[in-house]
């Protein structure tokens, strides 16, 4: 509170100044209007004289205000003089008036002088609420103007019962007037420091805000380690009774609900934090809407539903967009009405129009004939962690915050997101995006995230090359000349088919090392670890890889600075393939993977089919440019 009222006392000037500023054509509109009404009484040259007068003052407050308005710090007290002598000086001038008024006007003049004065006075104390210093100068001048009134009523011959009236009116309204400024000062101060407060207690609440979302990421990033130990181990139990199968689904079905839940809680935490963003990529739509069907057909076809299809062949192929989100807002709604609807059908009906200039308006729509629902549950139906009817977690599972992130998701694209529904009349879920026009996009190879059924993305380049010096440029290279193969070069080739796939993991946390391993040991891999970015570096050193996977979160050195490093090295693994690991899945952490060199990207927890597509993804990649080259 200290510190808010010395900031204060310090603005106060300032404040006081840009006030006054403000006001400046106020001053001169209401200069013109005094001098058109004292003109018939005072003559022309008098007016003309003052007109001047007045406006060289007005000069003066320019030229002093204007280095305080460019550079509003602490000022000094010569500065603070200067104010206070200008603010003087401009209402001294503008009084004066008021004496020729009473000399010249008589009785008239006195009544004009009186309104005057008043009106200014009234007019200073607006102008000055933050500076009680200032008010002052302003004021000063015209209450000693306003106080000669009385003598000016008895030069004038008034009898004394009207002088004494005079007199005790000036002075009644000269303690009003300094009561009421004073009010206004305290009020104003009292706002400013109300302000204060509140744009303290803002920052505060953001710097809580932005602790609590740090705090949630770190629990995040460490709660997917145990997870994907746990998704790993139950892939791996192959018992061959019922039993322990039902087990190792049950122990899968509660790591991948694990991890949708912690999926959804970091969502809705980065969207409060305004940290959530959007990216424009070209993909193919169709496409996207095939997977899609895809991924939910066998679901359907559990619960004896009909997924269908309409206008899909009408869409656009290819458009520019945040393939990812969009998906993830389908899955959701598709998964909401899965989850909802007990007989009947499911249809996901899609729509197209151009968009001027380079464009498309489209529309999802997805119909269900589940109960629907009542006003007041939709209502509540995208509030967070609001399910709308009690039991509904209980029964069917979830957080309660997949359709707020959609919606919100929807509203960072620029789109919305809105619902029909009506009890026994099933539910209608409506996105309407804008896309623009988007180039065609290579096929894209994806691997299931069953826990959300997200598609892990590719980074491209697949395989970053590596890096040259700016000043040197690249020369290209020789032509090879045609060697005579020799059975000692078949023999090499052979074994080079034969030999195992050779992988380094790294990852700070053992237990991810072990999951990893466990995954891919049985497909027959040459699996080597690394504890932190230091010791890979020197295993890359050391031996040559078909494979990296990098976690990307690791002290002292993470994984983007070991890519980094090892694509600037030049040593046998610089053109090695790098696979991102890492639980960080904004766009931002997408690109800055990309930007050290990393081939792929895949998020944490770890299952089997995602790192094993990954692998595939990433070895076919590599084959294809090899291909290319040797072409």
């Amino acid at each position: 509170m200290k510190s808010t009222a010395v900031d204060i006392a310090e603005s106060s000037w300032t404040a006081a100044v840009r006030q006054r500023s403000a006001a400046a054509v106020q001053r001169l509109v209401a200069a013109a209007a005094v001098a058109l009404v004292v003109t018939p009484m005072v003559g022309v040259r008098f007016t003309f004289g003052w007109v001047v007068l007045y406006m060289a003052v007005q000069a003066m407050e320019v030229v002093v205000y204007r280095p305080i308005l460019k550079s509003p710090e602490e000022l000094s007290t010569g500065r603070k003089l200067a104010i206070l002598a200008v603010v003087f000086a401009n209402s001294t001038v503008f009084s004066s008036l008021s004496l020729v008024l009473w000399w010249i006007g008589g009785a008239i003049g006195g009544v004009c002088a009186v309104l005057m004065l008043t009106a200014v006075m009234l007019t200073a104390i607006v102008n000055a609420t933050r500076c009680q210093a200032v008010m002052i100068a302003g004021l000063a001048p015209q209450v000693g103007f306003l106080l000669a009134t009385p003598f000016f009523v008895y030069a004038l011959h008034a009898p004394g019962p009207l002088v004494m009236s005079a007199a005790a009116a000036v002075v009644l309204f000269t303690f009003y007037v300094a009561i009421t400024g004073q009010r206004m000062v305290e009020a104003s101060v009292t706002v400013v420091r109300a302000h204060a407060l509140a744009e303290e207690s803002r920052l505060r609440a953001e710097r809580s805000l932005a602790d609590h979302t740090t705090f949630l990421a770190a629990i995040g990033h460490d709660l997917r380690t145990p997870i994907g130990a746990i998704l790993a181990g139950a892939a791996e139990l192959r018992a061959p009774d019922a039993q322990s199968r039902n087990s190792a689904n049950l122990i899968t079905d509660a790591g991948l609900m694990m991890k949708a839940l912690l999926d959804d809680l970091l969502d809705h935490t980065r969207i409060g934090a305004g940290r959530m963003t959007v990216e424009a990529k070209d993909f193919d739509l169709r496409q996207m809407l095939a997977q899609t069907l895809m991924l939910w057909r066998g679901v359907a076809d559990a619960k004896g539903l009909k997924l269908r299809i309409e206008g899909a062949s009408a869409m656009p192929r290819h458009v520019k967009g945040d393939v990812m989100r969009i998906r993830q807002v389908l899955n959701n709604l598709m998964s909401n009405a899965m989850k909802f609807t007990e007989q009947g059908q499911i249809t996901l009906r899609v729509q197209a129009w151009p968009e001027e200039p380079s464009g498309y308006a489209l529309l999802f729509e997805i119909v269900d004939t589940g109960p629907g629902m009542t006003n007041d549950q939709m209502a509540r139906l995208f509030t967070p962690f609001d399910q709308t009817a009690d039991g509904v977690s209980a029964r069917y599972g979830g957080s309660g915050l997949g359709l707020a992130i959609s919606r919100n998701l929807i509203d960072l694209m620029g789109g919305r997101l809105t619902v029909r529904s009506a009890p026994g009349q099933g539910s209608r879920f409506t996105v309407s995006l804008i896309l623009p026009r988007g180039d065609e996009a290579a096929q894209i190879v994806e691997v299931v995230d069953e826990s959300r059924l997200d598609i892990a993305r590719s980074l491209t380049p697949s395989v970053a090359p590596t890096p040259q010096p700016a000043s040197v440029a690249p020369s290209p290279a020789p032509e090879p000349e045609p060697v005579a193969a020799t059975p000692a070069v078949a023999e090499e080739a052979e074994e080079a088919e034969d030999q195992p796939l050779r992988l380094l993991i790294v990852d700070d946390h053992d237990i991810n090392r072990r999951a990893v391993q466990l995954i891919l040991q049985p497909l027959g891999c040459e699996i080597t670890t690394a504890a932190d970015g230091m010791i890979a570096l020197e295993r890359c050193q050391e031996a040559v890889f078909d494979v990296i996977f990098m976690d990307v979160r690791m002290p002292e050195l993470d994984g983007r600075e070991t890519t980094r490093r090892l694509r600037a090295g030049g040593g046998p693994n610089a053109a090695t393939p790098v696979v991102a690991v890492t639980a960080d899945t904004a766009p931002e952490d997408v690109a800055a993977c990309q930007a050290a060199g990393m081939a792929y990207f895949v998020s944490k927890p770890l299952t089997p089919p995602a790192l094993i597509g990954a692998l595939q993804h990433v070895l076919n990649d590599t084959a294809a440019q090899a291909a290319t080259e040797a072409a």
